[in-house]
């Protein structure tokens, strides 16, 4: 999975063959055909795994007790730390659901949208308690957090000119400014 994963991110899920992995690896195709039907469940498996192990992460921060502004940093620090712990796995996840069969995107978008479902879970819970403006739609906030977070992998570099921490603060920031209540000043 970890070649076929670099191969793909250099040279684009349509652009390899799985020849280009069993020659990367120095296998036959029966022994890739031994653990994968096909490419396209391989790059299921790729799916996956990464969003599996982004909603079990994303349970533990919603388990905690802690206020919702604390969850939200959470599930941000947990998004952009992804990009650093797991760069190509994510760069696949993001560029290449396109490439999957219908059955197998639409079980993918599901576990996309349970995702944003807990994110907008925490806004209401954030709302109800005060945390955050009551006007706020959780639907369309939680779709901006996810954008905001989820496009840095076409950008962002580990260990450039920004580090990760940095730009999850950076993020969280951002975010909780633009849904904290606003406090009238003093004359």
């Amino acid at each position: 999975m970890q070649q076929s994963i670099a191969l793909f991110v250099d040279k684009g899920y349509s652009a390899t063959s799985i020849q280009d992995i069993v020659d990367a690896l120095g296998v036959t195709k029966g022994s890739f055909y031994y653990h994968y039907k096909s490419k396209d469940a391989l790059l299921m498996d790729i799916h996956q795994q990464y969003i599996d192990e982004l909603l079990t992460r994303q349970e533990s921060i919603l388990q905690e007790a802690a206020p919702a502004k604390d969850k939200l940093a959470a599930i941000v620090r947990l998004l952009i730390g992804d990009m650093e712990k797991q760069g190509p796995i994510a760069n696949i996840y993001f560029r290449e659901l396109r490439h999957l069969k219908e059955e197998n995107a639409k079980t993918i978008r599901a576990k996309r949208a349970e995702f944003r479902e807990q994110i907008e879970s925490v806004l209401l819970a954030g709302i109800e308690s005060g945390e955050f403006r009551k006007e706020l739609n959780p639907k369309m906030i939680a779709f901006a957090v996810l954008g905001v977070t989820n496009w840095s992998y076409q950008w962002f570099q580990p260990g450039g000119e920004l580090a990760t921490g940095e730009l999850a603060e950076l993020y969280t920031d951002f975010i909780l400014h633009g849904v904290t209540p606003v406090h009238p000043r003093k004359p």
